[in-house]
């Protein structure tokens, strides 16, 4: 076939009526989501409706029907598989030739407060500084921050690497590696359409939980992770740290395992694969140069 003689998009239309005009979109926005979350995610979906993106949400509980009372729920793909992660869809329904009509692939968890947050302001912060990878900053006063690079800094628009002081785990002006610099978390991302395609082709398909993964976001920034990758503080959200995959249900047997913690455990093995499989190919492909070399050898956990 002639090249772009088929494009792709993930816009809802009836396939009886195609009299309504449909805005265009340039981002996609997606998220996993779960049922007990329904007016977290009710927000967040209106968010970034009223600025005309395209939304796609991958239900991990396996309930969509208790959806369909929200007025913007027919106008949004609705991707259904149980216990599945956000990693586990995207690696199986975003392959990067499906979503190339996109500029932007938001990914995101379901946990987020977006008063704060505008989408195109978010974009045009974006475009402006040149960030192919970046995240939106957590409100500290209202979130759980994992990791200082991503708390917000007042005063500024955008900032690349974590503000030395008490949370900062020995990060300083001269760090060269994440989580200092060049990093962003894997519950808030935002990638370019170049830096999708390189992401998709990194996320192993037999290791949902993804651990390890935004350690190597910078190897897919297209040029200096210090540089197109980033925070955004002048739009931020919170972090409300909700469970889950193993939420605890309040009848748990004392004697049998915690949820929680098994996957957390589950997590960690799969970093370790993760972490092996990227060194043996490091090492086994000679003709590869690791602009960042030991990066997996640095401790997230």
């Amino acid at each position: 076939m002639p090249e772009n003689s088929v494009l792709f998009s993930l816009l809802v239309e009836a396939c009886f009526d195609h009299s309504a005009k449909i805005n265009s979109t340039t981002s996609l926005f997606t998220a996993a989501v779960g049922i007990k979350q329904k007016e977290t995610v009710d927000k967040m979906v209106r968010k970034f409706l009223s600025c005309n993106f395209n939304v796609m949400l991958f239900h991990y509980d396996g309930i969509v029907d208790a959806w369909k009372d929200l007025d913007w729920a027919s106008n949004v793909v609705h991707v259904s598989a149980a216990n599945q992660t956000k990693w586990w869809f995207a690696k199986r329904f975003l392959h990067p030739d499906i979503v190339a009509e996109y500029s932007h692939i938001f990914l995101w968890d379901e946990d987020l407060g977006v008063d704060n947050f505008d989408p195109d302001r978010y974009l045009s912060i974006v475009k402006e500084e040149g960030l192919e990878i970046s995240q939106p900053a957590l409100d500290v006063e209202k979130s759980e921050v994992h990791h200082a690079i991503t708390a917000r800094w007042s005063n500024a628009t955008v900032h690349r690497r974590a503000k030395p002081g008490s949370n900062s785990k020995g990060c300083n002006s001269e760090s060269e590696y994440p989580p200092c610099t060049g990093w962003v978390e894997l519950m808030v991302p935002v990638f370019s359409r170049a830096a999708w395609r390189c992401i998709w082709y990194m996320i192993q398909k037999d290791l949902n939980h993804a651990w390890g993964l935004d350690i190597l976001f910078g190897y897919c920034a297209q040029g200096d992770r210090t540089k197109n990758v980033g925070v955004v503080d002048a739009e931020y959200v919170v972090h409300y740290a909700f469970p889950t995959f193993g939420e605890n249900t309040g009848n748990q047997d004392p004697s049998e395992p915690n949820p929680r913690t098994e996957v957390r455990r589950h997590s960690f093995r799969e970093y370790k694969i993760f972490r092996k499989r990227w060194q043996i190919a490091a090492k086994e492909d000679e003709s590869w140069v690791d602009p960042y070399p030991g990066s997996l050898n640095i401790s997230m956990i």
